[in-house]
């Protein structure tokens, strides 16, 4: 019977969101974004006007942080949409050893 449960609890996992959600009217350029299931930084995005349907809409334009390829989407603006937690570490290389072939 404790064998059964052994392997229910393999994995841990902190609780914590990778992302979290934010307005769509509420983001700026410079900023990061989730589009197409990607971490992106905002490199452009316009605003239309509140058209026949009653909705404002956001066209953003970002550049996945990793690879750098552009996505883009168009989202009311009254709507949420999901903000990644980004934190940035510069590190200082202090010794590199002669293993390079």
């Amino acid at each position: 019977m404790a064998d059964d449960h052994d392997n229910q609890f393999d994995t841990v996992d902190s609780g914590a969101s990778k992302t979290f959600p934010m307005q769509c009217s509420g983001l700026r350029r410079n900023g990061y974004v989730m589009l197409k299931g990607r971490p992106c930084k905002i490199v452009d995005m316009s605003t239309s006007k509140t058209g026949k349907h009653g909705h404002a809409k956001v066209q953003l334009v970002g550049l996945d942080i990793f690879t750098q390829k552009k996505y883009e989407d168009i989202c009311p603006s009254t709507h949420n949409i999901d903000v990644p937690h980004v934190k940035r570490e510069d590190f200082q290389l202090c010794l590199l050893n002669d293993l390079m072939i």
